[in-house]
């Protein structure tokens, strides 16, 4: 299965790039007129038109082949087998026992303890 899926992801790559490099070559929508009325363009390899249509007919192909792959990429992840043990949060829900309090420490917590009398009586000034 990790081939299959190794497989789908290079081919998905591969025709991301390619889609990306075609993508860049075709000319906008603008360049079509030029060649139109006889500019410079006229001269190319495939003609005034048959670029244009040669080019985005492999981009679509490209394009449908990118998102097959994503779609099975897509599919692939969720047909995984679930985990033997059940959901991760009923693995969390586990608590544990809880400590013995000794006598130290429940007298640090407020509330635990009565509060004492405050001390009123004025510290004895320190000596210069």
């Amino acid at each position: 299965m990790s081939m299959v899926l190794t497989l789908i992801l290079v081919v998905q790559m591969l025709s991301a790039l390619a889609m990306i490099g075609l993508i860049l070559i075709q000319h906008g929508k603008g360049a079509d007129m030029g060649a139109a009325f006889g500019s410079g363009g006229s001269g190319s390899l495939f003609g005034a038109t048959g670029g244009a249509n040669f080019l985005s007919r492999t981009t679509a192909v490209l394009a449908a082949v990118f998102f097959v792959c994503t779609l099975l990429l897509a599919y692939f992840s969720n047909a995984r087998p679930a985990a033997p043990t059940g959901s991760v949060l009923e693995g969390a829900a586990v608590t544990a026992p809880a400590a013995p309090v000794d006598s130290s420490t429940a007298a640090q917590i407020p509330g635990n303890v009565p509060a004492a009398k405050p001390d009123n009586s004025v510290p004895p000034a320190p000596a210069k």
